[in-house]
C-alpha cells in the first residue's frame, strides 16, 4: 500500500470549497479557552465542509498563530463570525431556523448512538469550555442534548474529540 501525496488527493482549493454545497450544521464554541481547541474545530469543520464556525466570548478568534498552528489554514477556507455571548448567538440561530443542539452530559440527554438527525433540518452544535462546558445560560435555551458515550474513568472527552466524533457521526448520518 502507498500513501497519496498532497496533490493526489484532489481537495478542492478555497474558492471551490466556498462554492460547494455544505453539511447543514453550525459549530458554536461557548467560551473555549485554548487556542489550539480553536484551531482544531475550524481544520474538522473544513474537512467536514460545514457551514461555519461561530466563536463567543472568550474564544478567540483568527488571525492568531496560537489557532493556525492546528487549523493549518482552515481559517480562511470555513466562514466564521465572533459574538460576545453565546445567547445572542443562540437566539440568532433559531431565528435562522436551526435546531440548537448542546454536547454536553446532561439529564435527558439522548445518546449520540441513538440520536438520528433529520436531513430536512440545519443543526447548531454547541460545544462548551473545557472547564466548565455549555452554560447554563446556554442550556437553558437548547432543543436537545446529545452525549457521547463514555465507558471510562475519565468525565469528559477533550472539545476536539468531542467534535470530531459528532461532526463525524452527523456526516455520516446526513451524507453517507
Amino acid at each position: 500500500m502507498k500513501k497519496l501525496k498532497l496533490e493526489e488527493l484532489n481537495r478542492p482549493d478555497i474558492a471551490e470549497f466556498k462554492a460547494q454545497e455544505k453539511l447543514p450544521v453550525v459549530v458554536v464554541l461557548d467560551n473555549v479557552r485554548s487556542m489550539h481547541n480553536v484551531g482544531s474545530v475550524f481544520r474538522t469543520a473544513d474537512g467536514f465542509a460545514l457551514e461555519k464556525v461561530i466563536l463567543c466570548g472568550i474564544t478567540a478568534q483568527p488571525p492568531h498563530r496560537e489557532i493556525e498552528k492546528t487549523a493549518l489554514g482552515a481559517t480562511q477556507s470555513v466562514d466564521w463570525v465572533h459574538y460576545a455571548d453565546t445567547v445572542s448567538a443562540v437566539d440568532d440561530l433559531r431565528t435562522s431556523g436551526y435546531e440548537i443542539v448542546a454536547i454536553e452530559q446532561a439529564q435527558n440527554s439522548t445518546m449520540l448512538n441513538i440520536f438520528t438527525p433529520d436531513v430536512t433540518k440545519k443543526y447548531a452544535l454547541i460545544f462548551g469550555n473545557e472547564v466548565d462546558g455549555v452554560s447554563d445560560e446556554v442550556m437553558a435555551k437548547i432543543d436537545e442534548c446529545i452525549e457521547i458515550p463514555q465507558f471510562g474513568t475519565k468525565h469528559s472527552f477533550n472539545i476536539v474529540i468531542s467534535a470530531g466524533i459528532v461532526l463525524w457521526d452527523f456526516f455520516a448520518k446526513l451524507r453517507l
